[in-house]
């Protein structure tokens, strides 16, 4: 897969490359209806490994989570790229964050903040995106951060 042009200049610049996400027997890591394209829940992996375990605001603290939202949304993007073959083609429309978090922790919005930058970094305008961030209880594999979004090729 080939990405050419300023998303991918830009991703670069970052010192960041796209990860290739390993299938699974059980769902897809993205369904393309139309020009809208949907991402499965994606985990902070990096190079085949999850980045951390833990609850946010106990055993996983805020910069580390925003860290993690990062490598999630990085994954999102790799979905995207697999349905659509190129970044530039990659507009977000909706981004969903899932934090793992205690109950009185608060910040699940500075989490998503850092995904939302990244994609912004990277996407520019086509970036910018409809957000909810909820903390949740728990996430498969006891990951902090789990992202779903909804994009639209261009």
């Amino acid at each position: 897969m080939v990405n050419t042009g300023a998303a991918s200049d830009r991703l670069r610049a970052l010192g960041l490359d796209l990860p290739d996400i390993r299938s699974n027997p059980y769902y897809v890591h993205h369904r393309t209806v139309g020009s809208n394209i949907y991402i499965s829940g994606q985990l902070p992996y990096k190079d085949g490994e999850l980045l951390g375990q833990g609850t946010v605001g106990r055993e996983v603290g805020l910069e580390t989570a925003r860290e993690f939202a990062r490598h999630a949304a990085l994954n999102c993007l790799a979905a995207a790229v697999q349905a659509v073959g190129d970044l530039d083609r990659v507009r977000i429309v909706q981004m969903l964050v899932f934090v793992a978090s205690t109950p009185d922790f608060g910040e699940q919005s500075n989490v998503a903040n850092a995904a939302s930058e990244l994609l912004i970094e990277v996407l520019g305008e086509n970036g910018r995106h409809a957000r909810t961030a909820i903390g949740v209880a728990g996430l498969p594999l006891n990951s902090p951060v789990e992202i779903q979004m909804v994009c639209t090729a261009l």
